[in-house]
């Protein structure tokens, strides 16, 4: 597994932070990103990037998760859905290939390498879906891990 450091610039995103279980992240996922994307459509605000969602917590009983798009400019707040910028920083990535519940053993070796090197986590953990179920199987799902470090 290759981790990279990169700086990033600042990224306008519509989201949507929810607290739920694990157990129910795949339908919620899918629900969030068609309630954002009617909203965006609506609004004609284009996607400037992949749908992500960013994981505040790792309480699996209970995670504090943002599911949303990077848009081209900012969006108003409508109901539960939200607009922020992701801050400039330091970024170590990833990408991970294969199904979804396989990522434990990435996240393992993500973090493995973020104590070797001396990095710490200096906010989410962020999941960058490359494509989607319904394109390709299980084994080419592609999925950029990113954590912003100090």
């Amino acid at each position: 597994m290759e981790i990279k450091l990169s700086d990033k610039p600042a990224q306008p995103v519509a989201f949507i932070r929810l607290h739920i279980p694990q157990a129910k992240l795949p339908q919620t996922i899918g629900e969030t990103y068609m309630k954002i994307m009617e909203y965006l459509q609506r609004v004609k605000s284009p996607l400037a990037g992949e749908p992500y969602v960013a994981y505040y917590n790792i309480d699996m009983n209970d995670l504090d998760v943002e599911m949303g798009f990077p848009v081209a400019a900012p969006v108003q707040a409508h109901d539960d859905m939200n607009f922020r910028e992701i801050p400039a920083a330091r970024y170590a990535s990833t990408v991970y290939k294969g199904p979804y519940a396989g990522m434990e053993t990435a996240y393992g070796e993500f973090m493995k390498w973020l104590e070797e090197t001396g990095l710490k986590p200096a906010g989410p953990w962020f999941e960058y879906y490359l494509n989607s179920p319904q394109e390709v199987p299980e084994s080419e799902f592609l999925t950029r891990i990113e954590v912003p470090v100090e």
